[in-house]
């Protein structure tokens, strides 16, 4: 970059004194710089976000070649340098740093670390602080002259960012294998359906997509923090703690213009579904296109995981973790009450606590100097809004490390995150309007297949043990009385309930109930189930068969543990002899469900027998998603930069009923900009569409085509295919 008609004018710089002039060397002056951009990216791995502008990591050297009118004469010019981000910076706020050529400085500050000169050239490598404030930096440089004056010279601008390979900073990640998964990754998977039936959603994080750090600097900077009070608010972007907040706050739109309006009722037309989205860059793009609108509509899974996208890009490693039958305790007593009548329907209630069938979140890894030692590593993040924290609709970051081990105490939010994951449930049965009958404690139904996608390898991994200790075991329960001891206080902590819970006097029940699925259950189809029965020998007290009146009733499960009007009920009178097990087999059928369940397709089933002659009531429960069709996709040749990649996408409904208004979107970082869509209108029960495509990969290394079919019927038939994109062959 030439640097041409610039004015050389006085500069109050405090340099170190004055200079003689000399006859026979003129001044330096400053004639071009070159940033070295392509191979500083390269260095400081962000040449995936392009190598048109310098983007760097904090604590790390770059260089740059300075050409001047001369060569530099070390013991005679004297150059100082200056960096600057954010508004009114300064030295007090860390936001504007000043540092000599060849003044080695002691600590953890900018420097110049070395130089090279070369006739008229100066090869300068510049150290950053591993603790500077992450965003845009200005670099200028100022040559000293006569009487404590200087010229100034813009040298440019550059990008700032968390720098996970760096030892020395916050965000350390010492494994190569992790940094490339939970920083250089742009795809990945969340983990949706119930705990029985897990499915992987696949998802396009797209952090290195033209535009995306910029939107990502843009939701700091649209925060009220940084409305209150904007250099302080940027001073505090060195602190990883403060900007995951921050983000947190700022994904979802309850407190400000935040990215993301939540949705968790069922009308969507002023938007789009959560199930629709396929990725993070068409709802980053749309915010910020808008002018910071929130863009309608999110929930959980679309809150983690674009904060996935925004903290990835930040540098800081950043992973999405699904926690089946999620527990959300407003009265921070974990237990969550839920109520069933007679006829085995759940009921409404009108306490704020729930049972989410799924909630995601994100954890990301740092080092926490606010807390004690022993609670580094691998920090809860949830930009839900679920309640205020500080104020502010965000949560975290909340060692997982803490959580395991029940200090509830700690910053920030543990006490919430320990509820999410050990929470008991007590479930009762209401007569009357009132809660007579406690139908079951349960101490292990909540946090269950705490889930994230396994490093290097599409499969699930299983992280409840970094959550908690096995359940059953006695540190778990340790664990959870020295939560609640520290939540409800020593006298709550041993309340009447919670010896009645602890009793073991809802064991002692004559008979096991469990229902089975006969088959898969398909959306479209009739859905068979069988209830068996088993006697428990010593507990029947009677000689004779017991008997047994079983309610059954079917209800659409929401997304947050609620439950809408039953639209299937069944009652069955069975005769058990002791010691003997026996089968039911039932029937649902399509038209009850029809019209009936929201766009997720989950259903609870449940069953309320009363065993008579013994008073004794027994709740039994099946939850699972109807399964809906799946495509299939296939590219006919291997795929390199910039050449033409044949797609054939295929998909057969098998339904029993036809899909009305199907349209397909297709996106993937390096496969596609931005996205492709088609509408092939309705789909008849047995036919199959097939699909052909061309695209032309944008970036080499591995890749993720995800395609999204949403019809009137069936929001969500999801597909993905891994692709590893060679380089183009140079001629």
């Amino acid at each position: 970059m030439e640097v041409t008609g610039i004015e050389v004018a006085p500069f109050p710089w405090p340099g170190p004194g004055p200079v003689l002039p000399s006859l026979l060397v003129g001044d330096l002056e400053l004639q071009s710089v070159d940033l070295q951009t392509p191979k500083n990216n390269k260095e400081h791995h962000t040449q995936e976000m392009g190598l048109k502008r310098l983007i760097l990591r904090r604590g790390q050297n770059f260089s740059l070649s300075l050409k001047f009118n001369r060569p530099f004469l070390p013991q005679r010019d004297h150059i100082t340098f200056v960096t600057e981000t954010g508004p009114q910076p300064t030295e007090l706020l860390g936001t504007r740093a000043t540092f000599s050529l060849a003044q080695t400085q002691p600590g953890n500050v900018w420097s110049t670390s070395d130089f090279i000169t070369d006739a008229n050239s100066l090869q300068v490598s510049i150290l950053s602080s591993a603790n500077a404030v992450i965003g845009h930096y200005t670099l200028k440089m100022a040559i000293a002259r006569s009487q404590g004056h200087s010229a100034t010279y813009p040298l440019g601008a550059f990008i700032l960012l968390f720098n996970p390979w760096s030892s020395e900073d916050d965000v350390y990640l010492p494994s190569e294998t992790l940094l490339q998964e939970y920083i250089m990754s742009d795809y990945g998977f969340i983990y949706k359906g119930h705990k029985n039936a897990i499915t992987s959603w696949p998802w396009n994080y797209g952090q290195f997509e033209e535009g995306i750090l910029d939107i990502c600097f843009e939701i700091l900077n649209k925060s009220l923090y940084f409305s209150m009070n904007p250099p302080k608010d940027c001073s505090q972007r060195n602190n990883v703690v403060y900007v995951c907040r921050v983000v947190s706050a700022m994904i979802n739109s309850n407190d400000d213009d935040g990215v993301l309006q939540g949705n968790w009722g069922e009308d969507y037309s002023l938007g789009v579904s959560p199930l629709e989205w396929n990725g993070s860059v068409a709802i980053l793009r749309q915010w910020s296109a808008s002018g910071g609108q929130p863009v309608k509509y999110g929930q959980c899974w679309v809150f983690a995981s674009v904060m996935c996208t925004v903290m990835r890009c930040l540098g800081v490693p950043t992973r999405v973790v699904s926690n089946f039958r999620s527990a959300h305790s407003m009265d921070g007593n974990l237990t969550i009450d839920t109520y069933y009548d007679q006829k085995a329907e759940m009921l409404p209630t009108q306490k704020p606590d729930k049972v989410w069938n799924f909630h995601v979140w994100n954890e990301c890894w740092m080092i926490r100097k606010d807390l004690p030692p022993g609670y580094n590593g691998w920090q809860v993040l949830d930009p839900t809004p679920q309640q205020t924290s500080s104020g502010m609709f965000c949560c975290g970051p909340a060692s997982v490390k803490a959580v395991r081990e029940g200090d509830v105490h700690l910053d920030y939010d543990t006490s919430l995150v320990f509820a999410e994951v050990n929470a008991d449930e007590v479930i009762w049965l209401v007569e009357k309007g009132q809660a007579q009958e406690i139908l079951a404690h349960d101490t292990s139904s909540i946090g269950k297949e705490i889930s994230t996608k396994m490093v290097g390898s599409d499969q699930r991994q299983d992280i409840t043990n970094s959550y908690k200790y096995p359940e059953g075991s006695p540190e778990e329960r340790s664990v959870f009385m020295k939560a609640s001891r520290t939540l409800l206080g020593p006298q709550r902590a041993s309340s009447p309930l919670l010896d009645l819970l602890g009793s073991g006097t809802l064991e002692d029940q004559p008979v096991r109930l469990q229902l089975h699925l006969a088959s898969s259950p398909v959306w479209g189809q009739d859905v068979a189930f069988t209830l068996h029965v088993q006697t428990v020998p010593g507990r029947a007290h009677t000689r004779g068969p017991l008997r047994l009146r079983v309610h059954f009733c079917a209800q659409a499960l929401l997304h947050g543990g609620r439950a809408r009007p039953p639209f299937w009920r069944q009652m069955v009178d069975l005769d058990v002899d002791v010691g003997q097990e026996i089968q039911s087999l039932l029937l649902l059928p399509y038209s009850n469900y029809r019209e009936k369940l929201t766009d997720e397709k989950l259903i609870r089933l449940s069953g309320l027998a009363k065993v008579e002659g013994t008073g004794r009531n027994l709740l039994v429960l099946k939850d699972f998603c109807l399964e809906p069709p799946h495509l299939s996709i296939e590219v006919s040749e291997k795929a390199v930069v910039g050449k033409t990649l044949r797609v054939h996408i295929t998909l057969t409904n098998t339904l029993s009923v036809a899909l009305s208004n199907c349209v397909m979107v297709l996106e993937g970082s390096g496969l596609i900009s931005g996205q492709i869509s088609e509408n092939f209108g309705t789909l008849m029960p047995g036919h199959t569409v097939k699909v052909h495509l061309e695209l032309h990969p944008l970036k080499a290394g591995p890749r993720q085509l995800q395609v999204l079919i949403s019809s009137g019927e069936v929001k969500e038939i999801k597909g993905y295919k891994y692709i590893l994109v060679a380089e183009a062959m140079t001629s």
